[in-house]
């Protein structure tokens, strides 16, 4: 006796959520920012895509350091230390920044990159779909004068 009453409510519920329209749009905040300290690996090359925006790139090595064995720290005589290098690929598309990039950044120059990072997909000569990480720089700083460096 208790059940047909329980569904039915049920199938009432379930009937008006079926019929209702769908949920409006909620718009909610995520975040896509990337940090990188390093050393550029390449001068900037600038490119252009019929019918798009110029766009300079350049690649950023960073560094990894850490110690195995026994000791974490690098004081320590136990242990190895160990070196990992990423190489980064920075795309600016920014016009003032990918101005500025183009003609200020130089191979070996140390820099800060704040950006986003973007995945795509492209595909190669050979006609073999490939994919690609790209990191879209918004902000540059320049750490290390090249000149001064070499004196």
């Amino acid at each position: 006796m208790l059940r047909r009453p329980l569904l039915q409510v049920m199938r009432q519920f379930v009937r008006h959520e079926s019929e209702s329209p769908a949920p409006p749009l909620v718009l909610e905040r995520s975040l896509n920012r990337i940090q990188l300290l390093g050393r550029v690996g390449q001068d900037p090359v600038m490119r252009q895509v019929e019918g798009k925006n110029p766009v300079t790139i350049f690649s950023l090595a960073t560094n990894e350091m850490w110690r195995s064995g026994e000791s974490e720290s690098f004081q320590g005589d136990r242990g190895d230390i160990t070196q990992k290098t990423t190489w980064h690929r920075i795309s600016v598309f920014r016009p003032g920044l990918r101005d500025v990039a183009y003609q200020y950044v130089k191979k070996g120059a140390r820099i800060y990159v704040e950006g986003k990072i973007d995945y795509g997909e492209y595909v190669d000569k050979n006609n073999v779909r490939r994919q690609a990480t790209t990191i879209i720089a918004d902000n540059i700083i320049f750490l290390s004068d090249l000149l001064r460096e070499k004196e």
